[in-house]
């Protein structure tokens, strides 16, 4: 059985997240430590007993749940799992610096120092209130591209996220975006709602941000992974460390190829996808993108010997 381990994106986070797993595992606590000494605060406080709200912020959000992905992946460790036991590793926008941290590209206090720079660099890209996103559920990746162009009218809005083949994501200014969910709905989607993001990521708005991130990864020591990534950007398996650095960089204004990346590495022999981290997410998405590939989540202690057993 050909197996992926895929790690959640912004959305999943929740209060209390990890932990379990924490308590549960020395090795998972040591994560969360290393996060908060990395950081220079207690972010580990805020993931387990802090307000949502303050959580949801882009710049605590984005290595928050980084910080448990690796602690479930720690666990899994601990219950005798390792990368070998995977062909690729994947993650959904951000889920791809904990993929790449799981591979052994980072260090987990870089991928949190960079997280926390990057969700603070796409926070002040764009001033709040001037860019929005939408999800548009029931219209394929060309139809909704198609609603984005219409939409723009010389404004900014661009398909973001192409997360499975009924629900595409755009991006840009507010207006624009809110003439596409109007647009969508005229063109048949079963619904089109305004997202509760507090900027539009994943379009050409995010340019700043994308600067930002190549100062920042230029400085950061990047290894080869111990297994192919597959690139958001690109929909296909990435090796070389040069050619991750600078996606990454392109990851910021980019789409999320997620749609392309399971087609991917379904055609590629993938049956088993292991969702490493918060929620259940993506999950849903492998389901409705490849019946063929099963895919369960390891958030919980209950999760990581189960997963583990089944092997």
């Amino acid at each position: 059985m050909a197996r992926a381990f895929v790690c959640p994106g912004q959305g999943a986070q929740s209060i209390g997240m990890g932990k379990a797993l924490a308590e549960a595992y020395p090795a998972s606590q040591a994560v969360f430590d290393e996060v908060d000494e990395a950081l220079g605060e207690k972010l580990s406080a805020l993931i387990w007993e802090g307000d949502i709200d303050t959580l949801t912020l882009t710049q605590n959000a984005q290595p928050a749940l980084m910080a448990t992905s690796l602690a479930a992946f720690r666990a899994l460790e601990a219950e005798g799992v390792s990368i070998a036991h995977a062909d690729y590793v994947a993650g959904h926008s951000l889920g791809e610096y904990s993929a790449l941290a799981i591979a052994g590209a980072f260090s987990i206090g870089d991928a949190a120092r960079l997280l926390r720079t990057r969700g603070e660099a796409m926070q002040k890209a764009v001033p709040v209130g001037v860019g929005a996103m939408a999800a548009l559920l029931g219209l394929d990746f060309a139809a909704a591209t198609a609603v984005a162009q219409e939409a723009a009218q010389g404004d900014i809005c661009q398909a973001a996220n192409d997360n499975d083949p009924g629900q595409v994501v755009v991006s840009g200014h507010k207006a624009a975006v809110e003439r596409a969910v109007d647009i969508a709905k005229a063109n048949g989607a079963k619904r089109a709602v305004i997202l509760p993001v507090s900027a539009p990521f994943h379009c050409s708005l995010m340019a700043p941000a994308a600067d930002v991130m190549q100062a920042a990864l230029a400085d950061v020591t990047i290894n080869n992974p111990s297994i192919p990534v597959i690139a958001n950007v690109r929909a296909q398996a990435v090796s070389d460390a040069d050619m991750i650095r600078a996606l990454l960089v392109e990851q910021v204004t980019g789409s999320v190829r997620w749609r392309e990346s399971v087609e991917f590495m379904g055609a590629n022999g993938i049956t088993d996808m292991w969702e490493i981290g918060a929620g259940k997410a993506l999950s849903g998405m492998v389901r409705r993108i490849n019946r063929d590939i099963t895919c369960q989540a390891v958030g919980t202690p209950d999760d990581v010997t189960a997963a583990a057993a089944s092997l």
